[in-house]
């Protein structure tokens, strides 16, 4: 452990993982059309794509977060990016979809060890709490960035057309920073202390997997099979499975054997709440970075690397709102995402009325630049509301399971909102069918942040933020 080392160089470090996993989700909703040529996948296996990344993704989330807890959150972090940079070159080597999306998988397993160290470090490394809070704007900043590279390199690189396909490099990409991630981890990241009472739940973690798994998988590819019954089944496992993860982890803490959550961290009201805020507004925020870029692209015709550019300004106001929601948050609280959900709402509605086959690119620039605006006031606070009075010793847990959340809700997103965009396009995908698939989605994406912003309303008021937070500790 190397305590000359400052926690910004620290924080620099891991936030490569957020930057890599976010950048992943957004190079890849782009460069669909052209990874679908490129492997000669069907429909389902394109969605595969998308959907077995966040399977892996929020299948181990939790287990990453305890897994850094017991083992070494820089040992983890080394881990899980050195896994995901190898995963993501057997992504770009991949000759044929059961390939590309096996690779993908492991992918999103890769981060889901990665990920949960970088907010676990956030919550350790900074006890200051202006300075958290600081951390935290930063770590909005960097999806920030991340939504840019991943919009503008997947709609410029699936259009590239050298000795390598230009899919290919939308994975290979991740190759320099994954490795320079790693030499910095190797030599500057700190350990952390480890927890060395109790064991590893490992049949928490199997049971957990197995629910999460029979709830994305038939959720990601049932509406494309006609919801067979196995999918219905498959459903109802995962309520009862879920059910049963709760009792069993409830159970093993009586008992006095470490369980793979601590349910004790459900007693906070801030993170409770602030998880199911969490659900709608990735639910919503995932769903319309598809919808939007398959309606520019096969509603309005835009190319890709076109419609990559429409995502510029949303995601440098999403970063400039970041920073300054970071700012506001600890005087005015839950204020923050509330105006930042309005604006959201606002721009929503201009894009159901103005959004149809034949629109302005200056209408859809401005338009989407106010959706990065409002967005960027709500995702950064709700990671702060919800961690908010959480205890160092559950940091790696509150992390694994704020993030599985996340990821649940995007794969719940994109099999019910996205869902409901497809089923309105239909098999004929005339223009038209894309705008009122894109209309209807987008009301439903309204109506996720309505609840969002109920979830909200139920939180405590507080004048001064920071001294709450100081109080946690």
């Amino acid at each position: 452990m190397k305590k000359e080392t400052s926690p910004w160089t620290s924080l620099i470090i891991v936030l490569t993982a957020p930057l890599l996993s976010v950048i992943d989700v957004f190079i890849v909703n782009v460069a669909v059309p052209s990874i679908k040529q490129g492997v000669q996948a069907t429909d389902g296996e394109i969605q595969l794509v998308i959907a077995g990344y966040l399977l892996g993704y929020a299948s181990f989330l939790i287990t990453g977060g305890r897994a850094g807890d017991y083992f070494g959150r820089k040992k983890i972090f080394f881990w899980g990016m050195l896994g995901f940079t190898l995963f993501s070159c057997l992504c770009g080597l991949s000759r044929t979809p059961f390939e590309l999306n096996i690779a993908r998988f492991f992918q999103g397993i890769s981060s889901s060890f990665m990920v949960p160290q970088a907010i676990a470090f956030i919550q350790v490394l900074f006890t200051d709490p202006k300075e958290r809070a600081k951390a935290i704007g930063w770590f909005g900043i960097t999806l920030g960035i991340a939504s840019i590279l991943g919009q503008v390199l997947g709609g410029y690189l699936s259009a590239v057309h050298t000795i390598i396909d230009g899919w290919r490099l939308i994975f290979f990409i991740n190759l320099p920073i994954g490795l320079a991630s790693l030499w910095a981890a190797h030599r500057f990241l700190p350990e952390t202390k480890q927890q060395e009472n109790g064991g590893f739940d490992y049949s928490g973690i199997a049971i957990l997997t197995a629910g999460l798994f029979c709830l994305i998988y038939p959720l990601a590819q049932g509406r494309e099979a006609g919801w067979p019954l196995w999918s219905m089944l498959l459903l109802l496992a995962s309520i009862l499975i879920l059910a049963y993860f709760i009792y069993d982890q409830k159970a093993k803490l009586k008992r006095g054997i470490s369980p793979l959550i601590d349910t004790e961290l459900f007693s906070n009201k801030n993170f409770s709440i602030g998880l199911i805020a969490v659900l709608f507004q990735f639910m919503m925020h995932t769903s319309y970075l598809l919808t939007s870029a398959v309606f520019l692209q096969n509603g309005l015709g835009i190319s890709s690397v076109n419609s990559g550019l429409y995502f510029v300004l949303p995601g440098l106001l999403f970063t400039l709102s970041s920073v300054t929601s970071s700012k506001l948050l600890a005087q005015y609280g839950r204020l923050v995402p509330q105006i930042g959900i309005v604006i959201t709402i606002f721009s929503f509605s201009l894009q159901i009325l103005f959004f149809e086959t034949r629109v302005s690119g200056s209408v859809i620039f401005v338009l989407l630049g106010i959706y990065g605006l409002g967005n960027g006031l709500v995702l950064p606070s709700l990671l702060s509301l919800a961690l908010r009075g959480v205890p160092q010793r559950f940091a790696g847990a509150a992390a694994g399971v704020y993030s599985t959340f996340q990821q649940t809700a995007s794969a719940l997103g994109i099999g019910i909102i996205g869902g409901i965009f497809y089923s309105v396009v239909g098999t004929g995908q005339d223009t038209w069918d894309y705008g009122r698939a894109f209309h209807y989605s987008t009301y439903a994406n309204i109506a996720c942040l309505v609840l969002t912003g109920l979830m909200l309303s139920l939180l405590p008021k507080s004048k001064n933020e920071t001294r709450e937070l100081h109080l946690a500790e």
